[in-house]
């Protein structure tokens, strides 16, 4: 297991939250996020309107490949309304969320959105952080796992590390679902609801346009795509970074630094990843609007190094590489000091 080391330092994080609240960095960007989600919707709608004009024919595979990279920029809009980003009021972003969420790509905002803020009170944290776990077994799970698909799975994760990541989407769908049924309250019924007509809607234009094997592929493309792209954006963010343990206690601006990678690249790597790549100042500003991560990231940069917490950013496939590394020192039972952090 890969464990945080506590220096018992604690970090003074008030300082530098009211230097990013005074530059305005935690302020509102409508012009951005009105332009962005009406870009991206209209793109979205796009691809359904080429899937009519393509019609019955095997080149809907390749529409069904836009729609599966449509799905997940979406997906990156309800990440941001889930944080409270893009509108004043909660009432809004929720309403926006389910918009997105469940209509749109037929996930459940509410059930995702507990989770993810779950994950962001206690990242990398044994028993606490939701994603510990999340697909492969974690680390802590493999040693004394006496279950032979457990045994199995945690011996191969690093192999499986990529190709698991088809089934992304379907687990996503699954969980929002499993969770609706548990709770089965006023909102519950609600979203079900939506998730029910994104589905009536979804198979009406795939079933209608196309034939049965046609539309067998065109979902399996377009679900696979998503998933894939989804997996890929949000894997270098914390795969392979420090694990801390259940009952270890340290300063809220530490645990966020040292358990987040940032992605090195252009302004292309931070449209395609929605804006992950900026994972350290995301983690210690959650409501700080996309468009203003990368304006704050040399003054979270030099807080970060001038606190010893170091600052962990790497290339997407540099990332790629430690995570695989990480799992496959865990499955040995060895444990990885991640590499690329600058100063701490």
């Amino acid at each position: 297991m890969q464990t945080a080391t506590i220096d018992g330092t604690s970090v003074d994080f008030r300082a530098l939250a009211v230097q990013i609240r005074d530059a305005g960095l935690l302020n509102r960007r409508p012009v951005y996020y009105t332009l962005k989600i009406v870009l991206t919707i209209a793109a979205f709608a796009a691809g359904w309107a080429a899937l009519l004009v393509v019609g019955d024919a095997w080149a809907a595979v390749g529409v069904a490949a836009f729609l599966g990279v449509m799905f997940t920029q979406l997906g990156f809009v309800g990440h941001d309304t889930g944080h409270l980003q893009v509108c004043r009021s909660r009432r809004a972003n929720v309403l926006l969320g389910r918009t997105v969420g469940n209509v749109l790509t037929g996930l459940s905002f509410d059930w995702w959105s507990a989770k993810h803020n779950a994950h962001h009170a206690h990242p990398n944290q044994v028993d606490r952080d939701p994603d510990i776990g999340d697909g492969l077994p974690s680390p802590g799970d493999i040693v004394g796992e006496h279950h032979s698909l457990s045994r199995w799975l945690a011996r191969w994760q690093a192999w499986l590390f990529f190709p698991l990541m088809l089934l992304r989407s379907t687990g996503l769908h699954v969980s929002g679902i499993q969770r609706l049924l548990r709770q089965r309250d006023r909102a519950a019924a609600l979203e079900g609801s939506l998730i029910a007509l994104h589905a009536a809607l979804y198979l009406t234009a795939v079933l209608w346009v196309l034939s049965p094997l046609k539309a067998l592929a065109f979902v399996a493309v377009q679900q696979a795509v998503f998933s894939v792209y989804l997996g890929l954006s949000f894997a270098p963010n914390h795969k392979g970074m420090p694990v801390i343990e259940a009952d270890t206690t340290m300063s809220f601006a530490r645990q966020q630094v040292i358990t987040a990678r940032n992605v090195a690249g252009s302004r292309f790597t931070s449209f395609m990843l929605g804006g992950l790549n900026y994972q350290i100042e995301h983690h210690l500003f959650p409501t700080m609007p996309r468009p203003n991560l990368a304006r704050s990231q040399r003054i979270i940069r030099a807080f970060c190094i001038e606190s010893n917490l170091g600052y962990c950013e790497d290339s997407l496939i540099g990332s790629y590489r430690q995570a695989v590394r990480y799992l496959s020192a865990a499955a040995r039972g060895t444990a990885l000091v991640p590499s690329g952090a600058t100063g701490g």
